[in-house]
């Protein structure tokens, strides 16, 4: 079986349907699923003291990867062989893939904000970022959204698409489990430090290489390669997260903007170094142009799973 070919169909299938509210209303959705699981194995074991919940956390992330993994095996052990099986796994797989919802949810955010509506802009990014929304002005709030852009390109699309080439269905699904263990748990606060550290750990090493890709295909779809490349290589080490920064920097070297920089996180001003810091603010229609070049990153994305396809 072709899982190049499987991944292009649930591309396929997530750009023309995305994940339908009906079917969402009737079952619900993968990730929702893993959620209840996480969520219940929290409640259950993050209980006493550090070392007990550094344990728990670990078996934890194995139970759930586990969890999602070895059904996803089971499954691609007995799908045919040939495009008939690569079909049917592209239709288990297109829910494990953000594309649609992702340009759906920044293109929310750009409407308004090109609009004048810093209102109806302030709730749409809230949707999708974590800093407070009312201390935004109209350049955070276009920063704020493409540097979510950037970064969920990597989670949502690149990483899953990746795993799911090198492993198959267990590889995507057990990729999605990981990266949503770390969504739900994996924060530096009291309660998770310790519980959610093996699953922010993990998440930090299935996340290396593809967002490194991500960033290279930003960078080769945008016309302007090497300022992408430039400034990933040179300010992408510096930021907080040892992966987030590459695609958050080569979009900023594309568009010849800045991004990252300080902003509030939970009532806490936190002094984050700034991506091609020298650029000027993104204005609203920076932030067309970035769901411009993360439409053609996807297409580059498309092209290069049809390549490996043919081979």
């Amino acid at each position: 079986m072709s899982f190049a070919l499987m991944m292009l169909g649930a591309l396929a299938l997530d750009v023309a349907f995305g994940w339908p509210d009906r079917l969402y209303a009737r079952i619900g959705h993968p990730v929702t699923w893993l959620g209840r699981a996480i969520t219940a194995a929290e409640r259950r074991l993050n209980v006493g003291y550090r070392r007990k919940r550094l344990i728990a956390g670990g078996v934890t992330v194995l139970g759930i990867t586990l969890l999602a993994g070895l059904p996803a095996l089971i499954i691609q052990a007995v799908l045919p062989h040939g495009w008939v099986g690569a079909l049917i796994g592209a239709g288990l797989a297109w829910p494990l893939i953000a594309i649609r919802s992702m340009h759906a949810h920044v293109a929310a955010v750009a409407r308004p904000l090109a609009a004048g509506d810093t209102t109806a802009a302030r709730h749409a990014v809230s949707m999708i970022v974590g800093r407070d929304p009312s201390k935004l002005d109209t350049p955070a709030i276009a920063r704020a959204a493409t540097e979510s852009l950037a970064e969920n390109t990597s989670d949502g699309i690149i990483a899953p698409v990746f795993w799911g080439v090198i492993l198959g269905l267990p590889g995507i699904a057990a990729y999605k489990a990981i990266n949503t263990m770390d969504s739900m748990i994996g924060h530096r606060n009291d309660r998770f430090e310790a519980f959610g550290k093996a699953a922010a750990r993990l998440d930090d090493l299935v996340n290396w290489l593809p967002a490194r890709l991500t960033g290279l295909v930003f960078a080769l779809a945008s016309g302007a390669f090497f300022p992408a490349l430039h400034v990933m290589r040179q300010d992408a080490p510096g930021h907080r997260s040892p992966n987030a920064g590459w695609p958050e920097a080569a979009m900023a070297g594309a568009l010849n903007v800045r991004l990252s920089g300080p902003r509030i996180y939970d009532g806490q001003a936190n002094d984050e170094p700034w991506l091609n810091g020298a650029a000027p603010d993104p204005a609203p229609e920076d932030l067309a142009r970035a769901l411009s070049l993360y439409r053609r990153a996807m297409a580059l994305c498309a092209l290069a799973l049809a390549a490996l396809a043919l081979l």
